[in-house]
């Protein structure tokens, strides 16, 4: 044994060649700050030895290396930009050390090899990959970039443009695709791997492959002529603009850092990428965006363990109430293997289900994403009926008629008359009370809230709502089918509106609030789009929920929290909604919808949503985009805030997710705790002070306010 550490080992294979085995304690290989100080080690050791001839790096797990150890971003980028410097400069100086080993080197790569992964790849001299194989940059996914040299040996090796996008998308290749485009030099079946690589290092240590004129070629600046490279960047710098837009620099500076870097050999590149990475470790957008990723595998490891918890496989589930929203939950089961009944009473209904799921099948199909094959087993997994008999064998039913209680507790107490005994009985409601709705049931404990978002193959949230008689079983069951159906659960604790309705619509109020003050509904949509990040303006989101829907959960909301929820005066969602103005689903609402000249959908403000304003609302104002932010962002963050203090949801991270999963919350902003951690708590609260006199939804809570005064963390 050559060297042996605690995350990966070097031994003597025969024939003086050696091999580098990455193999640490956990489930997979990170570049933690161990790792790579046992990388280095190890690279020391290899020198020392003298006599070794080629040097095999592979992994002993079922994947290479996934990338850095996320989890010791936080507190390191916490650190003082000169000792951000100085840590990510001396790691990628241990690659670069690795890389200058005085013999051939090849990465025999198995399942995924991503950031620092792909970078350890990057810096052996050839690349061989199983067909398990998936490989590539993601950092930007972080609001970061590569760090530990991807910038400068991937466009070295595979051309400036192709690096870019690889490292500006962050999405990863197959092995053959990496093939093509030049990243690894062969593909192999997963058990030919180990000897596949061993023949080409024994080849480049024969002299039959030339391993030091590809090394010097990473060494060396990039091979582009003047004419070349303005193109190739000039073409990487509109599309990433294109793709990206202004919210998220990452993409933007690995374009700059790598033009700057094309002439340059590799220290003085490797310099560039090093600064460019600090600059990004200090971003908002970076801090945002790595705590998405932290969120997220706090939300994805609570999913696992309530799933692994789970004495109940759902086996055949059932959806009650077809029609669009039925006809996706019904779509989502089947197309991820669960066979499920689709109920209605109308035989229309029905077929509007079916179509729905052929539809969502037949886009699948153009994008050739969907096959024939596909589609069949798809739509032959979906059983409409109008008998309720049909349902005695469902493991989960989804109750998912009409939004009223009355009709929903009666229609759920029949589904409880013909399921078995043990039988999941959920509603998807976005607003009516789970307690509420229990009451109609002979064993609430069997029962909880399952609420699906609108398109049901696009959203990946499902938010699970615990009933006060709800059994822990019934949640780990009902965690554990949606996990099945390829969702995001997130548990949460009954009141109004849930958790993401909740802090939505006093957003709605705010908005509505705004224009009753003054303001241009096109003119707030533009900064709450351009400005703070929404996918759709608050008019626009509304014309798309419908303004029907919004009206009547705002009625939900007021009963249910009087005290900040209730309705405005003349709301403009319910003058237009008393003209029959619902939005998208019928082509007017605070805009009007139709066709262009070419067929493609249009939208455009609505003369008549101005006319039917006008007599209730203020005369026109311009408000700073500073306001409107505030007036809209200010009641979602004070609702997110109570939520969090009443136990509606366990945590912060599962909030940001929720809305982010839920209402498209701008990534780059991380959620709506992580917004008011970036704007800092007691700035949050100077700014809601400062509001407090528009309503009870301005007001901030006594457990933020002393929050703030201590200096503490939501995510502490």
């Amino acid at each position: 044994m050559i060297y042996t550490g605690k995350s990966l080992s070097v031994s003597l294979l025969d024939d003086g060649f050696a091999e580098l085995v990455f193999d640490a304690q956990g489930s997979v290989n990170k570049f933690d700050r161990q790792t790579v100080s046992e990388l280095d080690e190890a690279t020391q050791a290899l020198v020392a030895k003298g006599d070794i001839k080629g040097l095999i790096v592979r992994s002993a797990k079922s994947t290479f290396i996934v990338g850095a150890d996320i989890t010791e971003f936080t507190d390191l980028f916490a650190l003082e930009d000169a000792e951000v410097l100085d840590w990510v400069a001396n790691t990628s100086q241990v690659f670069d050390r690795f890389e200058d080993l005085p013999f051939p080197t090849i990465a025999a790569v198995n399942g995924f090899a991503l950031g620092g992964g792909c970078e350890m790849t990057l810096a052996c001299d050839m690349r061989i990959a199983d067909t398990t194989a998936s490989i590539g940059l993601p950092e930007v996914k972080l609001g970061l970039m590569p760090g530990f040299g991807g910038t400068v040996r991937l466009p070295r090796l595979i051309g400036a443009d192709n690096a870019l996008e690889w490292m500006t998308t962050g999405r990863d290749r197959k092995g053959a695709k990496a093939l093509a485009e030049g990243a690894v030099d062969a593909m192999v079946a997963p058990e030919a791997l180990v000897e596949g690589a061993l023949s080409m290092v024994k080849d480049a240590a024969d002299g039959k492959f030339d391993w030091q004129a590809r090394r010097a070629v990473k060494k060396a600046p990039l091979q582009l002529n003047k004419n070349e490279a303005m193109m190739s960047f000039s073409t990487a710098q509109a599309m990433v603009f294109a793709q990206a837009g202004k919210h998220y620099p990452a993409p933007h500076k690995m374009v700059e850092t790598v033009q700057k870097a094309a002439g340059l050999d590799r220290e003085g590149a490797l310099k560039l990428e090093n600064e460019g990475f600090v600059a990004l470790a200090k971003t908002d957008a970076a801090k945002a965006q790595i705590g998405i990723f932290l969120a997220d595998q706090l939300v994805k490891s609570k999913g696992k363990k309530q799933a692994k918890a789970a004495t109940k496989q759902s086996k055949l589930n059932a959806v009650l109430g077809a029609g669009i929203m039925g006809g996706g939950i019904a779509y989502q089961s089947a197309v991820k293997g669960t066979p499920v009944i689709m109920k209605d009473i109308n035989q229309g209904a029905l077929d509007l289900g079916l179509s729905e799921a052929a539809k969502i099948l037949g886009k699948g199909m153009q994008r050739g994403k969907v096959d024939a094959t596909k589609m069949a087993q798809t739509l032959n997994a979906i059983t409409p009926t109008l008998e309720y008999s049909t349902l005695k064998d469902a493991d989960l039913v989804i109750e998912a008629v009409v939004e009223n209680p009355k009709v929903k507790g009666i229609v759920l107490k029949e589904v409880e008359d013909n399921v078995a005994d043990d039988a999941i009985i959920t509603s998807n409601t976005s607003t009516i009370s789970i307690n509420q709705l229990a009451e109609s049931l002979d064993k609430p404990e069997r029962f909880c809230g399952m609420h699906f978002f609108n398109p049901v193959h696009r959203m990946p949230l499902v938010e699970i709502i615990r009933g006060e008689k709800t059994s822990e079983e019934t949640i780990n069951a009902v965690v554990a089918a949606t996990l099945k159906m390829g969702k995001t659960p997130i548990v949460v604790n009954d009141c109004p509106g849930f958790l993401v309705n909740r802090v939505l619509f006093p957003y709605f109020a705010g908005f509505s609030k705004l224009l009753i003050d003054g303001a241009d509904f096109v003119a707030v949509d533009k900064v709450m789009e351009k400005i703070f990040g929404w996918p759709m303006g608050p008019a626009y989101l509304m014309d798309v929920v419908g303004i029907d829907t919004g009206d009547h959960a705002a009625d939900v909301m007021a009963a249910g929290i009087p005290e900040r929820m209730a309705r405005l005066d003349n709301d403009p969602v319910t003058l237009f909604y008393k003209e029959q103005r619902l939005g998208q689903k019928n082509g007017k609402g605070f805009y009007n919808y139709g066709v262009d000249k070419r067929g493609k959908p249009s939208k455009t403000p609505a003369e008549e949503a101005y006319a039917l304003m006008a007599p209730h609302v203020a005369e026109k104002t311009d408000f700073e985009a500073d306001d409107i932010i505030a007036r809209l962002m200010i009641p979602m963050a004070n609702e997110a805030i109570r939520c969090l203090e009443e136990g509606i949801v366990d945590s912060a991270a599962e909030a940001d997710m929720a809305l982010l999963y839920g209402l498209g919350f701008p990534p780059f902003r991380g959620g709506i705790f992580r917004w008011i951690e970036t704007i800092g708590l007691a700035n949050f609260v100077a700014m809601a002070d400062k509001y407090a006199e528009l309503g009870p939804i301005y007001q901030i809570s006594d457990g933020v306010r002393e929050m703030a005064a201590a200096g503490k963390s939501y995510f502490a």
